[in-house]
């Protein structure tokens, strides 16, 4: 993705996050194609000289819309799939496309796919609308936020951005809770029902929070509420929360 450095880019993005991706439409060759798919040069990666069990042709094959994977497909062809027949030119990217991230996949050392750059990370994201299900093996899209393609990712929303992941706050009730991302919160008198009352008051993170982090939370929740950030985040994804 644009502006990454050299590392695995995962830790720009956490749990929750909504997106807009987007990446500039760029011209190959069609090399392929069925009724449910078209196959293009991928303009981007490369082949992987050194991948002994993964023999990459440079190709990638986008769903048409006749096919059920087109609507979890990110990548659209200009022209339009259906339009193309083996030899033509036309160009690929992103257009723009609302997203949440619903996990982060690391990897050391980083994955052997049959291209180059091996991702050292993986985002998961879902589309606008969808939900996750765990009953559904294949749901979700993976992007690696070091790889080639030149995506943008726009952050929308960052609910509770004020938090990190493992800080321990109390909440107005006196209730104490580990957050772990925006709707994966473990209260620790063990009961499951409820979730945090504003405001909430800053107990540890990485140990003693520093004077500065414990009154920023203290002045972000002095108004709002956890349904505040569960409505702003649902009304851009249109979907519902994995946790709460």
């Amino acid at each position: 993705m644009d502006g990454q450095s050299a590392d695995s880019g995962g830790d720009r993005f956490r749990a929750g996050d909504v997106l807009e991706l987007e990446c500039a439409f760029t011209e190959t060759t069609v090399t392929g194609t069925t009724p449910f798919h078209v196959s293009v040069r991928w303009p981007w990666s490369e082949v992987d000289p050194q991948a002994a069990n993964f023999r990459w042709n440079g190709d990638r094959g986008l769903p048409t819309p006749e096919s059920y994977e087109y609507d979890q497909e990110i990548f659209r062809t200009e022209p339009a799939e259906t339009a193309l027949k083996p030899g033509d030119t036309c160009r690929v990217g992103i257009p723009p496309t609302v997203v949440h991230v619903h996990a982060i996949h690391h990897f050391d050392p980083p994955l052997v796919t049959g291209m180059l750059p091996r991702p050292a990370s993986y985002v998961e994201v879902l589309l606008r609308g969808e939900t996750h299900n765990p009953e559904f093996e294949d749901q979700g899209y993976t992007i690696d936020p070091a790889g080639d393609e030149p995506i943008r990712a726009r952050l929308l929303l960052r609910p509770y951005a004020f938090l990190e992941p493992g800080d321990e706050v109390a909440d107005q009730d006196g209730r104490a809770w580990r957050f772990d991302a925006a709707w994966d919160w473990h209260p620790f008198d063990g009961v499951r029902s409820g979730v945090p009352a504003w405001p909430l008051t800053l107990l540890s993170r990485k140990g003693e929070p520093s004077p500065e982090e414990a009154p920023a939370v203290a002045r972000a929740t002095a108004v709002g509420s956890h349904a505040e950030e569960l409505r702003r985040w649902t009304e851009l994804t249109l979907a519902r929360p994995a946790a709460s």
